[in-house]
């Protein structure tokens, strides 16, 4: 019987490890609200992922911080008073030629009031971040 040759075995290991290592993305802030995003029929896709700003409201998933409806920018709760101070963060993060096309997708549990999301959207218009998609689930249960 031939012995097996395992002199290319290494490079093989470290061509699957650079694929992961590319291809994977890594979460950059743990999420600190509990969504079921509502159902909506007519849905698109966010082309460039990386113009996207995430505000995420929902109650709290511990609830020891409490149990109304709660805002998240990045890793922190904040009210719709620190929007603005947010939008002008991120939007000085990004190069300039992207500056105009940042969006901003909204995350909100289906059993958010809509007078805080009302809240949220005028905020959004005093830091003039105009550009608002909604995030939802298709019909049929997918989440």
């Amino acid at each position: 019987m031939p012995v097996l040759n395992t002199a290319t075995l290494p490079d093989m290991v470290f061509i699957i490890l650079f694929f992961f290592m590319i291809t994977t993305t890594m979460r950059t802030e743990a999420i600190l609200v509990r969504q079921v995003l509502p159902t909506a029929t007519e849905i698109q896709r966010l082309e460039r992922r990386s113009l996207v700003t995430f505000i995420y409201v929902g109650p709290p998933v511990n609830t020891a911080l409490g149990t109304g409806t709660q805002m998240q920018l990045n890793d922190r709760f904040a009210d719709p008073a620190d929007i603005q101070d947010f939008i002008t963060a991120e939007r000085a993060a990004m190069p300039e030629a992207d500056q105009p096309l940042m969006t901003v997708s909204l995350k909100a549990d289906e059993a958010t009031r809509m007078t805080y999301i009302h809240d949220i959207q005028m905020a959004l218009r005093r830091a003039y971040a105009l550009r608002v998609s909604f995030s939802a689930r298709p019909p049929g249960g997918q989440r």
